[in-house]
């Protein structure tokens, strides 16, 4: 893969990582339960060490690492502050907002590892997908527990 596809796939999960991190902010600011804000909060803080270490890849490349969400993670962070207001920041709600937006970072992650990419961005871009996986999971099981306590 020539080196400025590289670069643009790289900087595509990094727009991914940021929107993670904004959309974890937004969900901990959107949920009262302090174990919830707090969970989501550390998602918010994983997702930007993911984007950080991904930075510095496109620099090592030669690159200019993107540092900034995409405009359809700022979209959905509008929405859900609007469904937030509407539903009274109903906590299922929010997590299942959260992870819709978990939902699109496993497809960008599947998506960059699709790619032809060298052995050791793949492998950066492999264990971070985990980690990704394992943040929809989290999600998933507090947006489950929510609904059970609603």
């Amino acid at each position: 893969m020539e080196n400025q596809n590289v670069i643009a796939t790289i900087n595509e999960v990094i727009e991914t990582c940021k929107d993670g991190e904004m959309g974890f902010r937004t969900c901990a600011e959107n949920v009262e339960d302090s174990e919830i804000k707090g969970m989501l909060t550390e998602r918010a803080r994983h997702c930007a060490e993911a984007a950080s270490e991904l930075q510095n890849e496109v620099r090592r490349l030669g690159g200019d690492p993107d540092t900034h969400g995409s405009v359809s993670g700022i979209l959905h962070r509008g929405w859900l502050n609007v469904k937030s207001a509407i539903t009274g920041k109903d906590e299922a709600a929010v997590l299942a907002e959260c992870e819709r937006g978990e939902d699109i970072a496993v497809r960008r992650y599947e998506d960059a590892l699709a790619q032809d990419l060298p052995a050791d961005i793949r492998s950066v871009i492999e264990r971070q997908y985990q980690g990704v996986l394992a943040n929809h999971d989290v999600v998933r099981n507090l947006r489950d527990r929510a609904r059970a306590h609603a």
